[in-house]
């Protein structure tokens, strides 16, 4: 009798797990379609001679890994281009980088601290968040405007007799690459922000008062206390910021009206894939430099991840 009652109660019962599996294949079914085939696809054809010559179509054609040895070459002048370009790609991103993180510490510190109890949050983080939302193409335009030749900045130094004649800053290595930081820096130093002041919000209160009641300065409770457990989502926030650095393009790319002007010192590893992908359209080569950026990128990440979540004795 007991055993047919459970029979019953099974049947009887509904389980919802299929559901949870039902409403996220359609996540899974697109990342398939659009993202991982396109993946194994590139993987694929980096190891092909597979490209447009005119109006004819070369390949593809198995060549093994003469794709990956065409890149790392070196050119006459003795230089080896996917190096250099990794290398403009990382110097601008640094430069980006470490004012973006240092600044949006400091006010996500400052917004979220109880003993200031800062007014008008709300309003503050959509002001600090509202250059993420203006287009980089459209914010590069700006900059490219306002620096110009004959834009106003230059105006600007001249009139206040700062520089004599107007100032090419796009053909300068240092103040192209400035351009490009500061832009990326405006850009995302809101969203950064934003996510630490999430970060520190959820750490438990009662820490920060206990801290203080022992007579903690303000710089003790920020290393001892706030660092140490905000450090998943930094890493999180540092991580991804280093992911969209090393796929740096329009900004740059506008910039330098795609030439990498001066002397290919702006042009990052995506505008060196774009000549590939989009000019000549050398399937082999452009995925032979998507395969290295992602190793080059995954590289980074677990340094940093190793460097950053070490464990203090």
């Amino acid at each position: 009798m007991k055993s047919t009652t459970t029979k019953e109660a099974k049947a009887k019962s509904i389980s919802y797990a299929k559901w949870g599996y039902i409403f996220i294949l359609p996540f899974f079914l697109v990342y398939a379609v659009f993202t991982f085939y396109p993946q194994i696809l590139t993987i694929y054809y980096s190891f092909f001679k597979y490209f447009r010559d005119g109006l004819t179509w070369i390949g593809p054609e198995f060549i093994g890994f003469d794709n990956y040895k065409a890149l790392l070459t070196p050119t006459a002048e003795g230089t080896i281009d996917i190096l250099k370009y990794f290398g403009n790609t990382v110097i601008m991103w640094v430069m980006g980088a470490v004012p973006q993180f240092v600044i949006a510490l400091a006010l996500a510190v400052f917004f979220t601290s109880t003993r200031l109890n800062i007014k008008g949050q709300s309003i503050m983080k959509t002001v600090i968040y509202m250059p993420n939302l203006i287009m980089a193409s459209a914010f590069s335009m700006l900059f490219f405007t306002l620096f110009s030749t004959v834009g106003p900045i230059n105006s600007l130094f001249v009139s206040m007799g700062i520089i004599d004649k107007a100032f090419d800053f796009f053909f300068c290595t240092i103040s192209m690459r400035t351009l490009v930081a500061l832009l990326n820096f405006l850009m995302w130093f809101g969203n950064t922000t934003i996510l630490l002041m999430a970060g520190i919000q959820s750490i438990d209160e009662s820490l920060f008062e206990s801290a203080r009641l022992d007579g903690a300065s303000g710089l003790r409770v920020f290393f001892n206390i706030t660092m140490p457990l905000l450090k998943p989502i930094f890493i999180y926030t540092f991580i991804t910021s280093m992911i969209g650095g090393l796929q740096m393009f329009d900004v740059p790319n506008i910039l330098s009206n795609r030439t990498g002007q001066p002397n290919r010192t702006s042009e990052t590893m995506v505008m060196y894939l774009n000549n590939y992908l989009g000019v000549s359209k050398n399937f082999g080569m452009a995925g032979a430099i998507s395969v290295v950026l992602f190793i080059l990128t995954a590289v980074l990440s677990v340094i940093v991840f190793k460097t950053i979540d070490r464990d203090k004795d």
